[in-house]
């Protein structure tokens, strides 16, 4: 089965055909990071406007690398979520426009899920049989979270950022130091060479008596990245 797969949840226009489930046969993404760098974060309304310009492009890019059309295609997938809404607006209604014009089943896909399904998708993936039970790691720039993966479909959550996600952390940072946009790619490079140890970062969740626990994950498989000052001291 070959799938032709469409993606807008925030600021990339991305879409792919891939067949079974495991071969990605093309993959054709959108970077809009440069019509964002000059407002240091992700405006929604130049993000949705560049999903109309781009993803009929990008759909047509995909298919024709993976030398399909169309009608050999077997199913549209898009993802409806997590995202912003006005970006998934477009993806979605590209999506069951073609649907319904190609009389193709639609199948709404959940990001998230999309990402643990990766590990799946490289070269010599583990099998399945012998993967599960499986602990999956969700690192981006709106989440961060743990997740048991029982099976196939089968996710529980387990842990979370409490407060902000790390690419959101990062971009704050960045912002804070005045060294662009995105945060975790200049972030990274400008720390190459540096010494770890210069500056001893506080840890968010230290401490059990820092306060009442309202949250109803496990306070030791949760992530906190908002407030990371600097000590007066170094090490």
């Amino acid at each position: 089965m070959k799938i032709l797969g469409i993606e807008s949840s925030c600021d990339e226009t991305a879409a792919a055909v891939v067949e079974n489930g495991r071969h990605v046969l093309s993959n054709a993404i959108y970077s809009q990071i440069a019509k964002h760098r000059p407002y240091g974060g992700v405006v929604p309304e130049i993000a949705s406007r560049n999903h109309v310009a781009k993803l009929p492009g990008i759909i047509e890019e995909a298919l024709d690398s993976a030398g399909e059309t169309y009608d050999s295609i077997d199913a549209i997938a898009v993802t409806y979520g997590p995202g912003l809404a006005s970006s998934l607006l477009i993806g979605y209604s590209a999506a069951k426009t073609l649907a319904q014009r190609l009389n193709k089943p639609l199948i709404g896909v959940n990001h998230h899920e999309g990402h643990l399904h990766s590990v799946f998708m490289i070269e010599n993936p583990p099998a399945e049989e012998e993967a599960f039970p499986m602990l999956g790691l969700l690192v981006s720039g709106g989440d961060s979270s743990m997740v048991l993966m029982k099976g196939p479909g089968q996710y529980e959550i387990i842990g979370s950022t409490i407060d902000d996600a790390s690419g959101e952390a990062l971009d704050k940072a960045a912002a804070i130091l005045k060294l662009g946009y995105p945060g975790g790619p200049v972030i990274q490079k400008t720390a190459e060479g540096g010494n770890p140890k210069a500056i001893r970062f506080p840890r968010g969740l230290d401490g059990i008596d820092r306060g009442k626990w309202v949250y109803k994950f496990d306070r030791d498989l949760c992530f906190s990245f908002s407030g990371l000052w600097f000590y007066k001291h170094t090490i």
